[in-house]
């Protein structure tokens, strides 16, 4: 087996970013979060990834302050994985993977899961990104400053 080498030192905020969740299971252990998950057994069930695979997952995550052990909301003996705030903060990025997959690998009309509005039940607007003064930004409107040249 290939060992995967560590981002976490680089100085692009989108590579460390990947080092902490930048495979599949990671990111759909998160998306199952989100959706309510919260048991080993739930994500198990949910993915059909082998369990060495969720356990060195689920271990990943907690140690990098995404998800954290918590006593089960039943009051029972088990634990549960639950969201920190640093997980939490990776809604965005889950939604912005969902809406552009929807976008690019679904055809017009093909049946999908859509991410409603809780309060009113209605499909939720595109992200978008917009400048500190409200303009609407798109990649020929950005440039990365890199640390030096921020100076």
């Amino acid at each position: 087996m290939v060992k995967r080498t560590s981002l976490e030192g680089a100085e692009c905020p989108v590579a460390r970013s990947l080092d902490a969740i930048g495979d599949w299971w990671s990111l759909l252990i998160i998306r199952d979060a989100f959706d309510g998950l919260r048991r080993f057994g739930e994500f198990q069930k949910s993915l059909g990834v082998a369990k060495n695979i969720l356990t060195a997952r689920l271990r990943a995550l907690t140690a990098q302050g995404i998800l954290e052990l918590a006593p089960a909301s039943d009051g029972s003996m088990y634990q549960e994985y639950v969201l920190t705030p640093r997980g939490r903060g990776l809604f965005h990025v889950v939604v912005g993977l969902r809406q552009w997959g929807e976008e690019s690998f679904y055809e017009p009309g093909e049946a999908h899961s859509v991410l409603v509005d809780r309060e009113g039940g209605l499909p939720v607007r595109r992200l978008e990104l917009r400048s500190e003064d409200g303009r609407l930004l798109g990649p020929a409107d950005t440039i990365v400053k890199k640390a030096a040249d921020s100076t």
